[in-house]
């Protein structure tokens, strides 16, 4: 086989040819990779809707609906509403942006919250996921909003990482207000003796 003439124009022939075979290699990685990685995320998700909510009967992730860039996931039992988890973020955190999945009981308490993903200070913001942080929410109302004590708020916020503790609330409170808006039961007495009921039935458990 000839040599190619070394110049310009099969320098840049050779530089096309690699650069399609490169790009049509990625392309089937990227299809042998696509499925299992959304399957992954999926059972990410589902896991963080079961961890933040009481036992429910229905699939909320067939149920969810996206509202104002949250994603929510009303949870019921036995044909019953008894709260709704929420995937929602902020863009206030030390790194830009993260997310949590938080659970709501039907009158808005916080049942539990999870962090999905985020990327701050490791030995400082990466604190919020520890239960020392987060457990401060469990079964806490919501009164206005939520802030670290710095601000004139209840929250602790985790030592030297101010900004990541007012970040989590950030993201919490946005939940709660779009969730109180868009699936708080109108009748307050329902939606306490549901709230109750529920509560009963997590402590018993």
């Amino acid at each position: 086989m000839a040599k190619l003439e070394s110049n310009l124009k099969n320098m840049v022939l050779s530089l096309v040819f690699i650069s399609m075979g490169m790009s049509a290699a990625l392309g089937y990685v990227y299809l042998l990779t696509k499925e299992p990685i959304e399957k992954a995320n999926k059972e990410k998700e589902v896991s963080a809707v079961k961890m933040v909510l009481p036992a429910f009967d229905n699939d909320p992730v067939k149920e969810m609906k996206v509202i104002d860039g949250l994603t929510f996931y009303p949870a019921t039992k036995g044909g019953q509403f008894i709260g709704c988890a929420v995937n929602t973020f902020t863009d206030k955190a030390f790194s830009g942006t993260f997310t949590l999945m938080v659970g709501f009981l039907p009158d808005g308490t916080i049942n539990k919250s999870v962090v999905l993903d985020q990327k701050e200070t490791p030995g400082l913001g990466t604190k919020m996921k520890e239960p020392k942080f987060y457990s401060q929410f469990e079964n806490k109302k919501i009164e206005g909003e939520l802030k670290v004590k710095k601000d004139g708020g209840e929250v602790d916020a985790i030592s030297a990482a101010t900004i990541s503790s007012r970040a989590y609330c950030d993201a919490l409170n946005k939940a709660y207000k779009l969730f109180m808006k868009e699936f708080a039961a109108k009748d307050k007495t329902v939606v306490a003796d549901t709230a109750a009921a529920v509560q009963t039935n997590v402590t018993n458990n």
